[in-house]
């Protein structure tokens, strides 16, 4: 059991999270083993995901004036929260997982203080992560200045080869 102060540094983690994260999901986790556990919040850490257990009063307080406030309500049962800064990260993860685990019920998730449902989370699920996002936005802005490139190169490149052609011509004339 915590105490009192225990509770308050808890309350006050959770809330410091809350307000940092861009997203929640709250999963049911009853019927995973330890190891099922284990394995869900390696591959959530791994992708920057703070994952907990939480007491749901500790969770409702800590949450309570934060753009996480819409959760409040679905704080009941065994509860895990997933809290992260990408917003897909802990959406895709928890949904692979759940494919997988049928035990894990993905109760509902909240994306910059918006609610969202568990087809809302799934269709978030089914966007690239950021590191993907962001690769494909650099390669999209690349993209222009490497043609502009090629065809600034391509200009003395045929005027080369035409003086090279006539060149050849007249040295076959003499």
């Amino acid at each position: 059991m915590l105490n009192l102060e225990q509770k308050k540094a808890v309350v006050a983690d959770l809330r410091a999270r809350s307000e940092a994260a861009q997203a929640a999901v709250l999963a049911d986790y009853r019927g995973l083993t330890v190891d099922e556990v284990t394995d869900l919040r390696a591959q959530l850490t791994a992708s920057g995901v703070f994952f907990k257990v939480v007491k749901n009063n500790l969770a409702k307080r800590a949450v309570e004036g934060t753009d996480m406030e819409a959760l409040s309500e679905h704080f009941s049962g065994p509860t895990a929260m997933a809290l992260t800064e990408d917003p897909v990260a802990a959406a895709k993860i928890l949904t692979e997982f759940a494919k997988d685990h049928e035990d894990l019920e993905i109760k509902a998730g909240v994306l910059q203080g918006k609610p969202m449902s568990q087809q809302d989370l799934v269709a978030l699920a089914q966007l690239p992560d950021r590191h993907t996002l962001l690769t494909q936005l650099a390669v999209g802005l690349n993209a222009p200045a490497t043609k502009l490139a090629r065809s600034l190169n391509a200009v003395p490149a045929k005027f080369a080869r035409a003086l090279a052609a006539v060149r050849d011509q007249k040295g076959e004339a003499a």
